[in-house]
């Protein structure tokens, strides 16, 4: 079988030496050359390796629509190339230089190296095309502008929903973050002209910006204490801040150990475990809850360093159910005393205790996932797994915090509680709003964003984002009354 040489990349047909960096013998040149090595060449020989000139441009002009559809390799009408198996359009159909990149990056984006071919046009007649395309481009730009969530946004525009304008930033709870981006999304998709935005940097961030008046409202995953609702009446009028009940979560003892995925665990153990008297995982008062084999490792516990809701109710439950061990009264920092690994917000310290074989950590179960474990509380006589539903029981258990106003709707948790399915290690984020606001336009947007996050459809969408349990309907009404509440008016 005859052999057809191609010349040297050394040097070309042309005599000339060829750039220096065009000298690499690239994946495409030497696919080329191993197919010629061993095929006849076709009438009139191989095609040259030669950069794209004018009838290049001519044949690829002359192909067929269906034949520049992504995935099929084009030819030119009446004669079949010869291509190799394995080469690209740009290597062989349109014999572009055989040493280029076969999946150079095209203007038209990340698609393939075949689906950005495009037939060549006279300047006369691709100018009026090109103009034509920026129109539309910057017509659905615009478009998308207005309603950035679709045909659904469009509709309650046109519904009328649009009147209510203007702009609220707020802060604080990070376990809230999830939900507040269902909220947000849900309630930009219903009023199209007003604007949330939230920052989760903390409970206690959250509270301290309300109370500066740097924030329309705050999350916190504690209510005011009775110090912060006499302080709010600087920022918030006579009637100070209020506390509205929004967002509902099981708090996880999360861990890391391969091949565990449960421990059943009492408050006792919790405690001894956070405040380092129990240090490996093999330790008897833990492996006589647990029928599996634990290994011989240390213990990390992973605290949280920002002034955390998240913390306060840990610390609460402990300091609830295990008084005598737990001796630190309830706080949002962590206590200074135990030297702990620590972390900032729930996504800090799941990330630690994921990337830490041995660590142990709590968190807002919306953020556990992965790898990690979590321990089953003991709850009376049984041990309570983490669940929506046992989260939602104790908060039907809670009563209403005693000596607070009528549309102060904090609630007293019952961490005690030995009724059959309660996970009483729960948390209660609010919601926490002035009573009085300035602005006209402020008022109206909070309350429409507060009345939408405790309404049955908010609920829904922070449960789907963050699996969290949605409000009673009893709580939901009682809060969405305290919202209307709100009033404009001036701030002494």
């Amino acid at each position: 079988m005859a052999t057809v040489r191609i010349p040297s990349p050394e040097r070309p047909r042309h005599g000339h030496l060829p750039h220096p960096r065009h000298r690499a013998r690239g994946p495409g040149l030497v696919r080329l050359q191993a197919w010629r090595t061993h095929h006849p060449a076709p009438p009139g020989g191989h095609p040259a390796p030669r950069r794209p000139g004018h009838a290049d441009r001519r044949r690829l002009h002359r192909l067929d629509p269906p034949q520049r559809r992504c995935g099929t390799t084009p030819r030119a009408p009446g004669r079949r190339l010869p291509t190799a198996p394995g080469l690209t359009l740009r290597e062989a159909a349109v014999n572009l230089p055989a040493h280029l990149p076969s999946t150079s990056r095209s203007p038209w984006g990340n698609l393939p190296a075949t689906c950005n071919v495009a037939p060549v046009r006279s300047r006369a007649t691709s100018l009026p095309i090109a103009a034509a395309a920026v129109a539309v481009v910057v017509g659905s730009a615009a478009c998308g502008s207005d309603y950035p969530l679709g045909a659904e946004q469009e509709a309650a525009a046109q519904r009328g929903d649009a009147s209510l304008q203007g702009a609220v930033t707020a802060s604080g709870s990070s376990a809230q973050g999830p939900a507040m981006d269902a909220w947000r999304s849900g309630f930009a998709t219903l009023y199209p002209k007003a604007q949330v935005q939230y920052s989760p940097d903390g409970s206690g961030a959250g509270r301290g910006a309300l109370l500066a008046g740097a924030v329309g409202f705050a999350g916190s995953d504690a209510y005011l204490s009775d110090e912060e609702l006499a302080e709010s009446m600087e920022a918030c009028g006579p009637g100070g801040a209020f506390n509205i009940p929004a967002y509902v979560s099981p708090i996880s003892v999360a861990f890391n150990l391969p091949g565990i995925t449960r421990l059943d665990l009492d408050a006792d153990t919790v405690a001894r475990i956070f405040r380092g008297e129990i240090t490996t995982w093999d330790d008897p008062a833990i492996a006589a809850q647990n029928d599996v084999a634990l290994p011989s490792l240390p213990i990390s516990a992973v605290s949280r360093s920002d002034d955390s809701g998240t913390t306060e109710n840990f610390t609460d439950y402990l300091h609830a159910v295990v008084p005598g061990i737990w001796t630190d009264e309830p706080d949002g920092a962590w206590p200074s005393g135990l030297d702990n690994e620590n972390a900032k917000g729930n996504a800090g310290v799941v990330s630690t205790v994921a990337g830490t074989v041995g660590a142990v950590t709590y968190a807002d179960d919306s953020s556990v996932g992965g790898p990690l474990g979590r321990v089953a509380l003991k709850v009376g006589d049984d041990y309570v797994p983490v669940s929506a539903e046992g989260a939602a029981a104790a908060v039907d258990l809670a009563a209403r915090v005693p000596g607070r106003a009528d549309h102060d709707v904090a609630l007293d948790l019952d961490r005690t509680t030995t009724a059959a399915g309660v996970y009483p290690l729960v948390l209660v984020s609010y919601h926490v709003y002035c009573s009085r606001y300035e602005n006209q336009a402020t008022a109206d947007v909070v309350r429409a964003f507060g009345t939408y996050a405790v309404s049955p459809e908010g609920q829904a969408e922070a449960a789907d984002a963050a699996k969290s349990s949605p409000l009673s309907a009893e709580l939901s009404q009682q809060a969405t009354e305290a919202i209307a509440t709100i009033e404009v008016g001036e701030i002494p």
